[in-house]
């Protein structure tokens, strides 16, 4: 039986300064691993694939592969991670080590690469390597490739089904509330948070019992400047938008490629919902009061955060 989703709160849609993490027990151990002679490299890689075939991994219940994801997934987009983007993480002292949480971030760069970005920080930065588990819209699982990869990431449909499954089980999940219209919105509207949807992540939070975690992304904005849109060619492929931006376009293939800005992830104090009864989740004052909480504190680390950082591309200025 097909699902159908009115959830727009995840298909569409001061505290004190977090502490910084400069370097992690995650990063050193994947620096040392780089340096490890190719034999060693070799051998592993016999022995990853061996296991492959030999069907010797574990897939849970929503298609999470956490080796493929660990050792090619995350592999293959960790070189943005840390030599293009040159990200910085800060607050991962509010993330907690097994309990399960709900990270709920802005959503910008046209593309949603900070939805990968925000994935190899809390893999690879947090003491506990905890994989996050996003919540992807329809159009996500629509496509067969993206769908099949996506899943086996660890990623799920954004539903509350799904999402309150994960976290009683002590998952670490991600949403972000704005869904295509703040992936999608143009540059001149950067670092304003778009609707919250109806506050869906809230009233799962609050089913779950588990805190939320307000999460700042800046520098995803300027990697896709979107300065226009192929709205009709768009609608001809079923897509929220086909943008238009200073090398895309016109360059063709390269345009594809993203600007080099500085990122920096921050983590805030988490929100409790713990002292909630769960029937309250059907309380649509106290749902739109918390969501309005959280967007507010979202778009307050945004602006410190931005400041903080200064020029989004600082070798060239």
């Amino acid at each position: 039986m097909k699902r159908t989703h009115s959830f727009d709160g995840f298909d569409e849609d001061d505290g004190a300064t977090a502490r910084v993490i400069p370097i992690t027990s995650a990063r050193r151990e994947q620096d040392e691993s780089d340096a490890k002679p190719v034999e060693d490299r070799l051998a592993e890689l016999l022995a990853f694939l061996r296991r492959r075939l030999a069907g010797e991994y574990e897939v849970d219940e929503f298609g999470f592969d956490p080796e493929l994801n660990d050792k090619v997934l995350l592999e293959l987009i960790r070189p943005l991670y840390r030599h293009w983007f040159r990200v910085q993480t800060l607050g991962l002292g509010n993330v907690p080590d097994e309990a399960g949480a709900l990270v709920v971030a802005n959503h910008s760069g046209t593309i949603p690469v900070d939805a990968l970005m925000l994935q190899v920080a809390l893999h690879d930065e947090h003491p506990a390597h905890r994989p996050l588990r996003l919540l992807g819209a329809d159009l996500v699982y629509q496509l067969p490739v993206l769908g099949h990869l996506s899943r086996k990431s660890g990623h799920t449909l954004a539903c509350p089904e799904d999402a309150d499954r994960l976290m009683r089980k002590g998952e670490l999940v991600g949403v972000f509330p704005e869904g295509f219209k703040g992936v999608g919105k143009p540059f001149s509207e950067r670092y304003k948070l778009q609707r919250f949807g109806r506050g869906g992540f809230v009233a799962s939070a609050i089913r779950a019992g588990v805190p939320i975690i307000p999460c700042a992304i800046v520098g995803a904005e300027e990697i896709y400047p979107k300065i226009g849109d192929l709205r009709s060619l768009a609608r001809l492929f079923g897509l929220p938008y086909i943008p238009i931006t200073p090398l895309f376009p016109w360059l063709g293939p390269l345009g594809l490629v993203p600007l080099p800005s500085k990122w920096m992830i921050e983590f805030g104090e988490p929100v409790r919902t713990d002292q909630y009864d769960p029937e309250e989740a059907e309380d649509p004052m106290l749902v739109f009061n918390l969501t309005d909480q959280v967007r507010e504190l979202v778009q307050q680390q945004l602006n410190r955060l931005r400041l903080q950082r200064g020029h989004a591309f600082p070798p060239f200025f």
